[in-house]
């Protein structure tokens, strides 16, 4: 990433190499960081991100909206009827697509 830059992960904690994105930190080379996933989860205590002040982390909350939990409900009683029904669920994972 160029010098100044931003890093901001929402993704998946190990798509971001820690040790490098702690040697850019502390080297100046970012400008800062917002992490809300780590490669490790809960992020360790001891983890030496806790200690940069150009670094922001939340607890894994970067997928909640204001109508999250209206709409999970929603949903949630919905499959209950359609599973009761003998209905196809709604969203239902598929490992061999991969989601």
């Amino acid at each position: 990433m160029k010098p100044g830059a931003r890093l901001i992960n929402v993704a998946r904690g190990a798509v971001v190499d820690e040790e490098a994105l702690l040697a850019a930190l502390r080297a100046g080379h970012l400008a800062g960081a917002v992490l809300d996933v780590f490669r490790q989860e809960p992020l360790p205590p001891d983890s030496e991100l806790w200690e940069l002040p150009n670094a922001l982390l939340t607890p894994h909350v970067s997928g909640g909206t204001p109508r999250y939990m209206e709409r999970a409900v929603e949903l949630f009683c919905d499959n209950l009827r359609r599973y009761l029904a003998g209905e196809p669920l709604r969203n239902v994972v598929d490992p061999q697509r991969g989601y």
